[in-house]
């Protein structure tokens, strides 16, 4: 059944632009807001109003963060060593989960796709290089996403990392093929990192 009542049909319509929010899920939601308080509304509107301002990205990791450098990057307990490179910012939650990987972070902001147009220049990798000669890495994991994209992403870095020499290896495949880290259960992934292989 249809909404008639606007304000509900706009505040749903904003909820079903989200991902993994259906038409039914953004009419729940919209319902569930309309049955809050006041004090609830604002508190959500003042969160979402501060999001944009207050999220900046960090000039180490290029993860979101509200301080630069991240939290991960300025803490010095990590091992530096060790270097992570995932494609979004959404996939290090997952990796810190497991309580098994204690090095640095390298968010990339995509994957290679020719199909969309996005190409080696539109992600961090230029960025990357600096790190890896700079800094006292030994190996570098790539976690990318278990697809057609993560695949050819990893190929181009594996190729592009090739005369420094460092280790590279990369998450076992016991995530599922096209699968998203993010989605992935804590128990998976933290075997993958356990048992990351080299190329």
């Amino acid at each position: 059944m249809a909404i008639t009542v606007e304000p509900i049909a706009r505040v749903a319509r904003a909820f079903s632009r989200l991902p993994g929010i259906g038409p039914k899920s953004a009419q729940r939601l919209a319902y569930h807001l309309l049955n809050s308080s006041d004090a609830d509304i604002e508190e959500l509107a003042d969160s979402l109003r501060a999001l944009k301002g207050s999220v900046v990205i960090c000039s180490s990791c290029f993860n979101v963060t509200d301080t630069d450098p991240c939290s991960i990057c300025s803490d010095p307990q990590r091992d530096r060593s060790s270097l992570c490179v995932v494609e979004r910012p959404s996939d290090i939650a997952p990796m810190e989960r497991t309580g098994r990987f204690h090095g640095l972070y390298h968010v990339l902001h995509g994957s290679v796709s020719p199909s969309k147009g996005i190409g080696p220049d539109e992600l961090k990798l230029r960025e990357l290089m600096p790190r890896l000669r700079s800094e006292e890495v030994t190996e570098l994991i790539l976690a990318t996403n278990p697809t057609v994209e993560g695949e050819a992403t990893d190929m181009y870095i594996r190729q592009m990392v090739a005369p420094l020499g460092i280790s590279v290896t990369k998450l076992a495949r016991g995530l599922p093929y096209g699968a998203d880290l993010e989605y992935a259960d804590d128990m998976t992934l933290g075997q993958a990192i356990e048992l990351r292989q080299g190329f």
